[in-house]
C-alpha cells in the first residue's frame, strides 16, 4: 500500500539522510562498532547537515518545525542503514523535548545552540542497578544545600553515557514523595563527583556507548533543575509517548528491512535443486510476514499522523511500541531462520539486524510494562 503520511519534503529530507549515512555514517561504522563508540565528528556533521534539533526554536539553532514525520524519516533510514549506533533518535525524539519543553530562557540559551550542531551531546538518566521501570525503587538523592544540590547515587544502562555532555538525571528530592518526589537535574561534563563507569559490553548496537554513571557529591547549581521541583513523574509520564513511538517507527522499518533482505535471499538461495521460494513452506512464511508488516505499518502510520497533531494518547503510543518492536524481534528470527547458517554468521545484515533490534522490547518501557498500561485503561 502506497504510504500517504508524508509530503515532497519529507521525501527530499529523506534523500538529505541517505547522503549523510552514505558518507558521514557507513564508511566509518564498522570501526565503530570495534571500537564501542561513535565519532564526536559524525555528531558535528550531523548538526551542519541540520539533522539535530528539528523541533527546536531557530533562534537556538534549530529547525523550528515540530512536525515529528521528520523524526520518523530519520529513524526509518538509520534503521534501514544498520547504524543505530549514532543515536540521533535518543538526542532528538527522547531528550530533546525536555528541553524544549521545560527549559528556562537561560538554560535554553545556554543548552540548545550545543543540541543543535553537535557538540553537545545528550544522555536520560534513569535506570538503576536496582531500580528499572519502577520510578519508586530510584535511590539517586539530591539533598538541598541552599545554592545548590549535593546529588550521589548511580544509574546504568545509560545510552550514550560515555560520550554525553549533559546528562538529564533523575532523582529523589523529598525522600518521603515516592514516584511524587523525583525531580530532573541536569549534570554537566566536567562536574567535580561525576565519574562514568566502563562501557557496557552489549550483544548488540555495539556501536552506541552505553555505560555506568557515577555521582559522589555533585555539587548541582539549582539553575540546573529542569522543570518542576518534585516534577519529574508528572514530565516523564508527558514525554513517554513520543519516546515509546519513536522506538516503535525503528521496530517496524527494521521488521520491513529484515523482510526485504530475506526476500531477496530466498529468490536466489537453491536448495534441492531450485530456488527456496519454490517451496511453499518459504511462501507461506514470507506471506505472513508481509502480512504483519503491512497491517502494522498502516497502525504506525496513523500514530505518527495523530502525533504530529498532538493526538497521540499513552495507550495507543503503548499499543505501537509493544507491537512493532514484538513483530520486528519475531520478524528478525523468523528471516534469520531461512538464511540458514549464513544467517548465524555475523558478516550478513540478517545477523546484525537479529541482535540489534533485541533491546527493541526492553527499553523505553518492556513490552510487559506496554501491556499492563493498554490493560488498566481498557479495564478502567
Amino acid at each position: 500500500m502506497k504510504r500517504k503520511i508524508f509530503a515532497p519534503e519529507h521525501e527530499e529530507f529523506r534523500a538529505t539522510v541517505r547522503s549523510f549515512l552514505a558518507k558521514e555514517v557507513l564508511p566509518y561504522y564498522e570501526q565503530w562498532e570495534k571500537d564501542g563508540i561513535v565519532s564526536r565528528d559524525a555528531w558535528r556533521a550531523a548538526g551542519k547537515q541540520g539533522l539535530l534539533g528539528f523541533a527546536v526554536p531557530e533562534e537556538y539553532g534549530g529547525g523550528g518545525t515540530p512536525d515529528f514525520r521528520y523524526n520518523a524519516v530519520l529513524a526509518e533510514e538509520f534503521t534501514r542503514a544498520g547504524a543505530p549506533g549514532l543515536a540521533l533518535g535518543l538526542h532528538n525524539d527522547i531528550i530533546g523535548p525536555y528541553l524544549t519543553g521545560l527549559a528556562t530562557e537561560e538554560q535554553k540559551r545556554r543548552w540548545l545552540p550545543g543540541f543543535c550542531d553537535g557538540t553537545l551531546i545528550t544522555a536520560i538518566a534513569m535506570t538503576e542497578p536496582g531500580a528499572g521501570s519502577d520510578l519508586q525503587g530510584i535511590r539517586t538523592h539530591a539533598e538541598d544545600r541552599g545554592d545548590h544540590w549535593l546529588l550521589n547515587g548511580s544509574k546504568t544502562f545509560i545510552s550514550s553515557g560515555i560520550l554525553a555532555d549533559l546528562v538529564i538525571v533523575v532523582a529523589k528530592t523529598t525522600p518521603e514523595g515516592g514516584a511524587h518526589g523525583l525531580s530532573l537535574l541536569v549534570v554537566e561534563r566536567g562536574m567535580d563527583g561525576f565519574e562514568r563507569g566502563r562501557n557496557l559490553d552489549k550483544i548488540g548496537q555495539k556501536a552506541q556507548d552505553t555505560a555506568e554513571l557515577f555521582f559522589h557529591d555533585v555539587r548541582v547549581a539549582k539553575e540546573n533543575l529542569l522543570g518542576d521541583l518534585n516534577g519529574a513523574f508528572v514530565h516523564l509520564m508527558t514525554n513517554l509517548a513520543q519516546e515509546r513511538l519513536s522506538i516503535a517507527v525503528s521496530g517496524i522499518a527494521a521488521a520491513e528491512h529484515v523482510l526485504e533482505l530475506t526476500t531477496e535471499y530466498v529468490k536466489e538461495r537453491e536448495a534441492f535443486g531450485r530456488p527456496l521460494a519454490g517451496l511453499q513452506h518459504i511462501r507461506f512464511e514470507i506471506a505472513e510476514m508481509a502480512t504483519e508488516c503491512a497491517v502494522t505499518r498502516t497502525f504506525l502510520d496513523r500514530c505518527i499522523e495523530d502525533h504530529a497533531r498532538g493526538e497521540l494518547d499513552a495507550v495507543h503510543a503503548s499499543m505501537a511500541k509493544w507491537w512493532a518492536t514484538e513483530l520486528q524481534k519475531r520478524v528478525a528470527d523468523r528471516c534469520l531462520q531461512l538464511h540458514g547458517g549464513y544467517g548465524y554468521m555475523a558478516e550478513y545484515p540478517v545477523a546484525r539486524a537479529f541482535t540489534d533490534g533485541r533491546i527493541q522490547t526492553i527499553y523505553g518501557g518492556t513490552t510487559e510494562i506496554m501491556k499492563e498500561i493498554i490493560g488498566r485503561a481498557v479495564l478502567g
